[in-house]
Parts: C-alpha cells; structure tokens; sequence
C-alpha cells in the first residue's frame, strides 16, 4: 500500500480532504465546492489536476481512493 498523503495532516482534515477527492471522482462539484485551500493542497500533493474539463483525478489521487 502507497503511503498515506494525508499523514502529516489532522484528523478532520485528512478526512475532509479525502472526501473532496471522492466528489471530484463523483463529479458532485456543484453541490459541493471544493475550496481554494483544499484544490491546493491536493493540487501539491499531486492527487488532482486543473483541466480545461475541470478538476480530474491524477493516478496518484484514484490511487488514494482505490486503496493501492
């Protein structure tokens, strides 16, 4: 199993964090904004990208969700 990226982040916001992950795999990203704080960091970790489609997914972030 890869290393967790959230490991050097509190407890609610580890979570936090990986719920936007799961809305953006959803798609549900006008029923939930994800804040600009939150794209960065996610951005920096290198689990989502800014398209011209949107925010999408890297492998590293599908990675997180899928457990591998």
């Amino acid at each position: 199993m890869a290393e967790n990226p959230f490991a050097e982040f509190g407890l609610e916001k580890a979570i936090g964090l990986r719920w936007t992950l799961r809305d953006i795999q959803a798609r549900r990203l006008k029923l939930t904004p994800v804040s600009d704080e939150d794209l960065r960091t996610l951005t920096d970790l290198g689990l989502v990208e800014v398209r011209d489609e949107g925010i999408v997914l890297t492998q590293a972030g599908s990675a997180v969700l899928n457990g591998s």
